[in-house]
């Protein structure tokens, strides 16, 4: 990142909104939030956004969390606070913040509940990201570039497929970038001239005066406030709200909210050159070192081509069947696969262990029965789907087995 003509960002805070449960991975979250998934090894999807953090030179940061907050938060202290100057990262609980079991009850509301403790601090400005987006970008540059435009509110931007632009804000600017009309994840995307076939839309990355925002948050009462939904509109009426979009070609942006995007993503990184700047790289687990020194044991080689991962078993790779393939497919930490599996478009959830001849993602229906799988075909595979199948197949097999021996009888 270039810091050439860095804007003073001592006054400038930085709010990590993290609370977020991603019903839409389904039981990929059951334990943990969204930003604590594995992504890139053993890599966090949270670290992509706090490695931008780190390297823009932003020094303080709340991380407002809120679902299933625990490993999310020991990741945090053990390996990112230390990164922070002392006492620099500050993580803000929900429910502890609030007093109520409810906790935030929307984006905005997780800056309502901390204003206190950010003006106190002197805060100028708010840096508000989300936790759960997969890109590099230079918020000094985002910074200074708000404080040129003397808006209120900056938003930064990044343009979709139009059929896919439902899921998030969409924006239409005039050609000095402010802002004309926000609509929050809307039903019908109206086409943009300017963008054949795409649409702009919102990034979750805002940019916002301090006491603009806190007079703003007091017109919008309740304790459901959030930015798409109330923030925005009302800053994009009142003028207030320019749009930023990052210099150059090739910017890589991407929500791994969803099955889809999540296990697309994961595969742009083991395509030649990643498509953007890894974060470091945390040290494996134990269980991980056990199961990846599993699969040195059991497999002799893999061969890459295409979106095709090939795996040559260490014994008997002659026998047939005995090959395994992943077919854009992705192995989230801890899991494995047998001799003999094929998966396409599947993800395989930590610490699952595929068994053997295993056959998943090219017949939906039987796919469906067991897994689960979304409208664009991707898989998902657990532990406990495996079990229920094979309990469900021992069940099935059990009455042949029992004629069986009583014809021995």
């Amino acid at each position: 990142m270039s810091h050439a003509c860095e804007p003073d960002l001592s006054d400038t805070f930085t709010v990590l909104l993290a609370g977020g449960r991603g019903s839409r991975l389904h039981e990929l979250t059951a334990s943990q939030c969204k930003p604590a998934l594995p992504f890139a090894g053993s890599r966090r999807i949270v670290d992509f956004t706090i490695a931008n953090v780190v390297r823009s030179g932003l020094t303080r940061m709340i991380v407002a969390t809120q679902y299933r907050p625990t490993s999310l938060a020991r990741h945090l202290e053990s390996f990112w606070a230390p990164r922070f100057p002392a006492g620099g990262l500050m993580l803000r609980e929900g429910p502890s913040v609030t007093g109520t079991p409810e906790g935030y009850g929307g984006t905005a509301a997780a800056v309502t509940a901390n204003l206190a403790e950010l003006r106190s601090a002197g805060a100028r400005e708010l840096v508000v990201l989300a936790a759960d987006h997969v890109y590099e970008m230079d918020y000094a540059a985002l910074v200074a570039a708000h404080r040129a435009s003397g808006a209120s509110a900056t938003v930064a931007v990044d343009t979709v497929p139009r059929d896919r632009a439902r899921a998030f804000g969409v924006v239409r600017t005039d050609e000095g970038g402010r802002i004309e009309s926000f609509l929050e994840k809307p039903d019908h995307v109206p086409p943009d001239p300017a963008l054949p076939g795409r649409a702009m839309v919102s990034m979750g990355i805002y940019v916002f005066d301090f006491d603009w925002l806190a007079s703003v948050l007091r017109m919008v009462p309740g304790a459901t406030q959030d930015f798409g939904n109330d923030i925005l509109p009302l800053a994009v009426a009142l003028g207030e709200a320019q749009a930023y979009r990052v210099p150059g070609d090739g910017f890589y942006w991407r929500d791994v909210g969803t099955l889809d995007a999540y296990r697309r993503a994961q595969l742009d990184f083991t395509r030649g050159e990643p498509p953007c700047t890894l974060p470091p790289q945390v040290a494996a687990s134990e269980h991980e070192m056990k199961a990846a020194s599993g699969e040195l044991v059991q497999f002799a080689f893999r061969m890459q081509t295409g979106g095709i991962s090939l795996h040559a078993p260490r014994l008997g790779a002659g026998t047939p069947g005995r090959w395994c393939m992943l077919d854009e497919s992705v192995l989230l930490p801890g899991a494995r696969v047998a001799p003999g599996v094929r998966l396409t478009r599947a993800i395989v959830a930590p610490g699952t262990s595929v068994p053997s001849g295993l056959v998943i993602g090219e017949d939906p229906d039987e796919d469906a029965r067991w897994f689960r799988r979304s409208e664009e075909g991707t898989v998902l595979v657990t532990t406990q789907m495996l079990a229920r199948r094979a309990a469900d197949r021992g069940r099935a097999f059990a009455p042949l087995s029992a004629t069986r021996m009583g014809r021995s009888a």
